[in-house]
């Protein structure tokens, strides 16, 4: 773990980023688009960022989960068997991130945003109303606690997106359960992975904090927005947020190839 002191000045500013970071992933998700980027351009290795992203998106994430299960948008005890499936996906994608090129995903996500994007557009009454399940709760846990928990670990834009559609795709949730129950799941993911980088000493400490810090406020303020807008302000939000990640990746994959 490095406990090596940044400069003043960089304080404030991971502080702001967490807050904005902490208040757009508790509506949409993505909010990762918004701190790797800060924590690699003040000088972190990208093993020391991803590890401090963990940090603090961790805070951001337990918060917005816990004000969601205090407004009694969360079944906790329908979904335990998906927290233990995520645990383990997410353990071993993060285990994994140094042995296997990511540049498969990085490939292969901004198509799959683009579909969700437009599936979005094109599907307008999605995620008003809940609908009738598509799956039992028993596998719809099992393939994308597993699936998108090692993704979470491994890779990790749009991760949020990807389990609200599963929600309200797998379980016919409307989007404002989907965005509740993602957070715990993001949560699970997110403690998981951060075990395996504080083991690894990927993590700086103070930096994360104070991220984490920021992180807490705007997931409040975020979560709460949620649960008093509903599911017609989250939308535009929700694909808002989907079309960023995807110029994010795509522009990064051009970047590469050059």
């Amino acid at each position: 773990m490095d406990f090596s002191p940044l400069a003043l000045w960089l304080y404030p500013l991971l502080f702001l980023t967490g807050l904005v970071a902490g208040f757009v992933d508790s509506i949409a998700g993505g909010g990762g688009l918004i701190t790797i980027p800060v924590l690699l351009n003040i000088g972190l290795p990208p093993g020391l960022a991803l590890g401090t992203n963990k940090l603090q998106a961790t805070f951001g994430s337990g918060s917005a989960a816990w004000h969601f299960w205090r407004a009694g948008m969360i079944d906790w005890s329908g979904s335990r068997v998906g927290v233990v499936y995520t645990l383990i996906g997410a353990t071993t994608g993060t285990l994994l991130v140094s042995f296997l090129p990511a540049s498969v995903l990085r490939t292969l996500i901004p198509w799959l945003l683009i579909g969700i994007s437009l599936y979005m557009v094109l599907q307008p009454k999605l995620g008003e109303a809940d609908r009738r399940a598509r799956m039992t709760a028993g596998l719809f846990h099992a393939l994308f606690g597993l699936g998108l928990g090692f993704y979470d670990g491994f890779f990790g834009p749009g991760t949020g997106t990807f389990w609200a559609m599963a929600f309200m795709l797998g379980l016919g949730f409307n989007l404002t359960r989907a965005t509740a129950h993602t957070k715990l799941m993001n949560f699970t993911s997110n403690v998981s992975s951060l075990a395996v980088f504080l083991a690894s000493g990927q993590c700086h400490l103070l930096g994360g904090l104070c991220m984490g810090c920021g992180q807490m406020i705007g997931a409040r303020a975020g979560s709460r927005v949620v649960i008093r807008k509903g599911s017609r302000f989250i939308r535009p939000i929700f694909v808002s947020v989907a079309i960023a990640i995807t110029l994010r990746l795509l522009w990064v994959n051009f970047s590469a190839a050059r």
